[in-house]
């Protein structure tokens, strides 16, 4: 009897075998049977469909295999060490010490004083499955790397769990071992710690800005109440801070930032109303709660907090986390020359205050706030800054805000983008993107209303710092390359280095237009105040449309200053107009200055080029040796 397989044989008998004999020579059958069994040969023959999966399979086995050794042979370690956090120490660019920092400010609290909806805001900004997950969550980490990779930062892809894990046991290093270590030991802490337990750490460890540890300390250094006092909305404030503590500080952010940690807000609250955790209705009343202002740290009044914020910013830019920086140990070094900053501080002083006798006198001294940076143009080292009369009692940096009118002061920025255009394709600068563009070239910040018109460009209704005018000019100084200030010489913690950035960068503009840019500059704006300085200078000053800035933008060929005064409710800490908005004051700081931090040092010479001709200096300042203005 006919099994099972051979009927099936006979059911699926081939159809060849149910028609006549092929007729073909015998050699030519075996040649088409032969072309239909030809073999894989070289490279091909490693990858058949069964073999690929066999490839497959063995790595998922090999790596299954190395994770299972790892799981084992990493341990849960001993909390780490802000407990053995230590003193930052920053010092003049001569090594005598500025100031020391790097108290940790944390005060422990229990879960239960931290109000629900505020518990559920930083799950909401962080990590919305954190009670549902095992402490690490792959689809976060390929949410975060695509996230990267399309440039969009909404949320990453470490855990809350992670996090605590990062802050608590390990560090802060971006490397790959202490990836697959803060893997291991959140899966273990997630098995061992309940949610509540690792919420509480991770919210009583994580840095929030303002030299704030733990969501008790950041209640009190942005609300200035305890954390048992915080609503939704400031509870989203903070968990929306975690992020970019010093770029999404409210007192300090640019407008870009407060836009961005904005969005982030609504982001925290909109993903609280998809989790089910705040009322759609009570959501839509909800308003952004502003922070109150900031209170300096001990120890870093006059200057020396200016510098050092300035230092910790530029840090933090070139990639050292807060945290890092805040667990101490580091030995920063300013490029600040001593000398020099103390001739600033006394210019800026005596223009500020020194001639305000009586009651109204000192009230319109009061309602005048002083920012300065003085730049070496050929390194772009920041050797002076002065960003207020006290640290202690103006914490917001009039060296490095960008929130006054630059006025003026644009005008050669304008004229060098219609210079350049001209020299580089012979065509006249068409307007508004090539100025836009010409600006953030060297160096200015394009994202405002300023660049919007051509009407708010003629006026220079852009907004920006000193900091950033002092690089634009020295940009000019340095023919036409661009200077990006610096003011850290270098930062040391170990066997651990940072920075500098590279201070001086690609052509900004053609090195013959920042030449006619300077000609222009010594021709009609350095004789303002050339007088003072004894040696060739140019420079441009000017009000800002709004009668709230006056500025003057000042350079030799070795040293570049840009000196503004700013109309500010000292009460209120709004913009008002200057009570004494002349151009001349402030071109009278900038002399008093440059002409002492220059002192009996010989002079140097604007470079134009060989056969480049004279450039007119008045008499009583030229110089005895005649012929080409030269470096």
């Amino acid at each position: 009897m006919a099994g099972p397989l051979t009927a099936l044989r006979v059911r699926f008998t081939p159809d060849s075998e149910q028609t006549p004999r092929d007729t073909r020579p015998p050699g030519r059958r075996r040649g088409t049977r032969g072309r239909g069994k030809r073999k894989r040969t070289g490279f091909r023959r490693f990858f058949t469909w069964r073999k690929l999966l066999a490839y497959v399979a063995a790595l998922c086995a090999l790596l299954i295999g190395a994770f299972t050794v790892l799981y084992y042979s990493i341990d849960i370690p001993k909390a780490n060490a802000q407990a053995k956090a230590q003193s930052n120490v920053y010092k003049f660019s001569d090594g005598t010490i500025l100031a020391r920092t790097g108290e940790i400010n944390r005060e422990m609290v229990t879960l239960d004083r931290v109000p629900t909806g505020v518990q559920h805001a930083f799950v909401a900004a962080e990590n919305k499955s954190f009670y549902k997950d095992s402490g690490v969550d792959p689809m976060g980490i390929l949410r975060g790397l695509v996230n990267t990779a399309t440039g969009k930062g909404t949320q990453g892809g470490s855990t809350i769990t992670q996090q605590y894990v990062k802050n608590y046991y390990l560090s802060q290093e971006q490397t790959a071992s202490r990836k697959i270590k803060e893997l291991v030991i959140s899966l273990k802490v997630d098995q061992r710690n309940s949610k509540e337990d690792i919420l509480a750490g991770y919210v009583n460890t994580s840095y929030f800005g303002r030299v704030a540890y733990g969501v008790q300390a950041a209640a009190r250094a942005y609300y200035d109440k305890d954390v048992d006092d915080l609503s939704v909305e400031e509870g989203a404030y903070l968990a929306a801070l975690v992020q970019a503590p010093s770029q999404y500080d409210w007192a300090v952010a640019s407008p870009k930032a407060k836009r961005l940690v904005t969005r982030r807000w609504n982001y925290v609250l909109d993903n609280m109303v998809d989790m089910h955790w705040l009322d759609p209705a009570e959501r839509k009343r909800m308003r952004f709660p502003e922070p109150v202002a900031p209170e300096a740290a001990p120890g870093l009044g006059g200057q020396a907090g200016y510098l050092v914020d300035a230092a910790r910013n530029e840090l933090i830019a070139s990639g050292v986390s807060e945290q890092e920086l805040a667990a101490g140990g580091w030995t920063i070094t300013l490029n600040v020359d001593p000398a020099k900053q103390r001739v600033l501080e006394k210019a800026m002083h005596q223009g500020l205050d020194g001639s305000a006798k009586g009651k109204r006198a000192r009230a319109d001294a009061a309602a005048t706030q002083g920012g300065a940076v003085s730049v070496d143009p050929r390194n772009g080292r920041i050797v002076a800054l002065y960003g207020g009369r006290d640290y202690t009692q103006h914490y917001l940096s009039n060296a490095t805000r960008g929130d006054y009118q630059v006025g003026p002061v644009f005008e050669p920025v304008t004229a060098a983008s219609s210079l350049d255009a001209k020299m580089r394709d012979g065509a006249t600068a068409g307007g508004l993107p090539e100025v836009k563009h010409t600006a953030g070239a060297l160096g200015m910040d394009t994202d405002g209303d300023g660049f919007a018109t051509k009407e708010s460009v003629g006026l220079g209704l852009m907004g920006s710092s000193p900091l950033r005018m002092a690089g634009v000019y020295a940009s000019f100084d340095h023919q036409g390359k661009r200077v990006t200030p610096s003011i850290v010489k270098s930062a040391r913690r170990g066997d651990e280095t940072a920075g500098p950035p590279k201070a001086v960068g690609d052509q900004a503009i053609a090195p013959a237009a920042a030449q006619l840019i300077t000609r222009d500059l010594i021709e009609n704006g350095g004789a303002t105040a050339v007088r003072a300085v004894k040696r060739p200078s140019a420079g441009k000053g000017g009000v800002s449309d709004d009668k709230r800035a006056a500025w003057y933008v000042g350079y030799t060929p070795d040293l570049v200053t840009a000196v503004a005064l700013f109309g500010e409710d000292a009460k209120k800490r709004k913009q008002i107009p200057l009570k004494n908005a002349r151009v001349q004051r402030v071109a009278d700081l900038w002399s008093h200055y440059t002409g002492q931090a220059l002192g009996d040092a010989p002079p140097a010479w604007f470079d134009f080029g060989p056969g480049s001709g004279t450039v007119p200096v008045p008499a009583e300042t030229r110089p005895a040796k005649t012929g080409p203005i030269a470096r």
